[in-house]
């Protein structure tokens, strides 16, 4: 039998499971993402820990370690790289990163927080601040209708309310 088809003894699983993809853009990170981002981090690290306590001997515990390993570095990396962009220095008469934006079209009201790639969330109106509607709005003032670009199609969207929560 070839060697190529047998697994070396001192081959981790860790070392088959690819890295987890990290964004080319600035990790921009509110206050609120930041502390989410490290509590991750140290929950990781927990998890890591118990594992390695256990034992982890057994095939799917090697697995959950790379696993959890792997989550580690990507962790690691977004928390290292993290921008924290203090929303008490950002401009209140227009939509910067942070803002809390409500907005007005014929589909009716809506409000949408513009966060980290990490933090959105689009079911709870977090949307990253390279999404489409981020795009549409940054820089936009009360009043101003911009154009957001979707895949349902364009929605024309009016400025209604600006606001910069504190999550410090």
């Amino acid at each position: 039998m070839s060697r190529s088809f047998v697994k070396d003894a001192d081959e981790s699983a860790a070392e088959r499971l690819p890295d987890i993809p990290l964004s080319e853009h600035p990790n921009y990170v509110t206050p609120q993402g930041l502390a989410q981002l490290r509590a991750r981090l140290v929950a990781a690290r927990e998890q890591r820990d118990a594992l390695h306590a256990s034992g982890g001997e057994t095939l799917p515990q090697q697995r959950e370690l790379a696993a959890v390993e792997r989550d580690l570095r990507w962790l690691n990396a977004r928390v290292s790289s993290a921008i924290e962009v203090m929303l008490s220095q950002q401009p209140r008469d227009r939509v910067a990163f942070g803002a809390l934006v409500t907005v007005d079209s014929n589909e009716g009201q809506a409000r949408y927080r513009i966060v980290g790639e990490d933090e959105a969330d689009v079911e709870h109106g977090l949307v990253s601040y390279v999404s489409p509607l981020a795009a549409a709005l940054l820089g936009a003032r009360m009043g101003d209708e911009v154009m957001w670009q979707r895949p349902a199609g364009d929605l024309s969207i009016e400025v209604i309310g600006i606001d910069y929560p504190d999550d410090t």
